[in-house]
């Protein structure tokens, strides 16, 4: 009889399709959990706070976030059906451990509206990035390599979120 961690190792390989959609439909998921945060932030607070000179308008976030977080399945799940080489559970770990912070990051910043708490929480997360894309990378190059952009992106997220910080 096989065992239940056997058979989700095998399940990218048994079905390719199904599992590459369930990773980023998963990511998708979590992803917008933070937006619960979001919305309510955005409805009242974040539109009283005086903006940077490079804040992008606000309808530019869903679809960036949106297309991140795609990748960001791709990414895992190209790491998942790698699932029985060495430090592949433990990148998928540290994956998920940075998506707690991820989450996080919303809940601080437009929940609890805490500009310096949401700048915290971001250089965490900056950093739990990095260690994700490294040990993806070291499973997968690819992997590693799409999280780049996720990278760039939370990377001019720190960059606004301090600016925030700054003038308000």
């Amino acid at each position: 009889m096989e065992t239940s961690l056997a058979s989700w190792q095998r399940f990218p390989h048994r079905r390719p399709v199904a599992s590459l959609l369930l990773a980023v439909v998963a990511c998708e998921l979590v992803g917008a959990s933070g937006s619960v945060f979001t919305v309510v932030g955005l409805a009242s607070w974040y539109p009283s706070l005086t903006r940077p000179a490079l804040a992008p308008p606000n309808w530019v976030f869903g679809p960036v976030w949106t297309t991140l977080f795609a990748l960001l399945g791709v990414a895992t799940w190209l790491v998942w059906r790698r699932a029985a080489e060495p430090g592949a559970r433990r990148a998928l770990v540290v994956f998920a451990g940075h998506f707690v912070i991820n989450v996080a990051w919303s809940g601080v910043f437009f929940g609890l509206q805490s500009l310096l708490g949401g700048l915290v929480v971001i250089a965490i997360l900056w950093l739990a990035i990095v260690v994700t894309a490294v040990l993806y990378y070291r499973v997968t190059p690819w992997a590693g390599v799409a999280l780049l952009p996720y990278l760039a992106w939370v990377t001019f997220a720190a960059y606004l979120n301090y600016a925030f910080w700054t003038l308000n």
